[in-house]
C-alpha cells in the first residue's frame, strides 16, 4: 500500500521495512515496549523529520492513493455482491442489502484516494495529524523549539493493529460506527445488535488477521483467508488457519467471475441472504393472528 510513497521519495522500500522490522529490538534494549504492528507509523514520522520524506501530507497520501492496484476482480466484486441481493425481488420486502468495509493497519488516506473507496461504508486505518492542536497551559517559552508546518505529518491520530481491529468489528456490529449516541462499550442484547456477527464474513490474507477470523467464527460468522497466486508460503499459511479452524475456507487472491474465491463469497452472501429472508418471514408468521373462522 505504502509504495508510492516511496516511489515519489525514491526510497528503497526493503531498506525502510527492515529498519521498521528492527525497532521493536532496538528500544527495547532501551526497556520500551511497542507494537509491532503499528511502530511503521512513528517510522514515518521520523523519517518525515529527517527530511526523508519531506513535505508528505495527508492529501499526497490520498494521491497515492490514486496509484494503488489491486488484485483481479477488484472493485468489481463489491457490486457484484450487492446486486445480487438488491436487484433480488425475493429480499426487496424486508430491505436486505449488502454492506462493505475495509479494517485495515494500513494508511487511511491512501484507501481513500483508492478507487476502493467508492465500494465501501467505512474504513478503519491508520491516520495522521499535521499541525498538532497546542496546549493552553504553556507560557509559550517553550513552544519555541516547536515546528510543525501543518504541511507535513508530525503525529499518529489513529492507529489500528491486528488486535484491535476486533473493536471495529464491534462497532459495525453494534451501530455505532453510524450512530454517535451508540457507546461501542454499551451492552446491547445480540438480537438488537445492527449488524449480527452471523451476517458478517470476514476476508483477510493471513495469520495477523486470527484475533479478527476468532470474533467473527466464533459469533456464527463466515472467514474466509485469500494467498497470492503461486506464493507457497502464504499458501502454507492460510492452509495452515484451515486446519486450525480459524477459517472456513481459503482461495487465490483472484475475484474475478467464477473462480473459486468469488463462487465462495456469492455463494456465502446468498447463503446468509436467505437465512434472514427465512427469520423475518417465520417472525411474522408467528405474530400474526389466526384469521376468524364459522364456528
Amino acid at each position: 500500500m505504502q509504495e508510492p510513497i516511496f516511489k515519489k521519495y525514491n526510497v528503497d522500500e526493503n531498506t525502510f521495512w527492515d529498519e521498521v522490522n528492527s525497532l521493536e529490538d532496538q528500544y527495547k534494549r532501551q526497556g520500551i515496549r511497542v507494537n509491532r504492528d503499528t511502530i511503521y507509523l512513528n517510522h514515518f514520522i521520523t523519517c518525515v523529520r529527517q527530511g526523508i520524506f519531506k513535505g508528505l501530507n495527508n492529501a499526497m497520501l490520498r494521491e497515492f492513493g490514486k496509484e494503488l492496484t489491486f488484485y483481479p476482480g477488484i472493485p468489481e466484486i463489491f457490486e457484484e455482491l450487492c446486486n445480487i441481493v438488491t436487484k433480488n425481488e425475493k429480499y426487496s420486502p424486508f430491505n436486505i442489502s449488502v454492506e462493505h468495509y475495509v479494517v485495515s493497519t494500513g494508511l487511511s488516506e491512501i484507501i481513500k484516494g483508492s478507487i476502493v473507496n467508492n465500494y465501501v461504508k467505512g474504513i478503519w486505518a491508520c491516520e495522521f495529524i499535521e499541525r498538532p492542536i497546542m496546549s493552553s497551559l504553556g507560557t509559550g517559552e517553550s513552544e519555541s523549539g516547536l515546528e510543525f508546518s501543518g504541511n507535513e505529518i508530525s503525529q499518529i491520530a489513529y492507529a489500528i493493529d491486528n488486535t484491535s481491529k476486533t473493536r471495529a468489528l464491534f462497532e459495525i456490529n453494534k451501530g455505532s460506527n453510524l450512530f454517535e449516541e451508540i457507546d461501542v462499550n454499551s451492552k446491547i442484547a445480540p438480537e438488537n445488535r445492527r449488524v449480527p456477527f452471523e451476517n458478517m464474513i470476514y476476508i483477510a490474507d493471513g495469520p495477523s488477521d486470527v484475533p479478527a477470523f476468532s470474533v467473527i467464527k466464533s459469533n456464527g460468522g463466515r472467514t474466509f483467508a485469500v494467498y497470492p497466486k503461486g506464493n507457497n508460503k502464504a499458501f502454507k499459511q492460510v492452509n495452515q488457519l484451515i486446519r486450525d479452524g480459524r477459517i472456513d475456507m481459503f482461495g487465490e487472491a483472484d475475484y474475478s467471475k467464477d473462480t473459486t474465491t468469488y463462487l465462495w463469497l456469492r455463494n456465502q452472501v446468498l447463503d446468509i441472504a436467505d437465512r434472514i429472508y427465512d427469520k423475518k418471514r417465520e417472525q411474522i408468521s408467528k405474530s400474526a393472528s389466526k384469521a376468524p373462522t364459522h364456528i
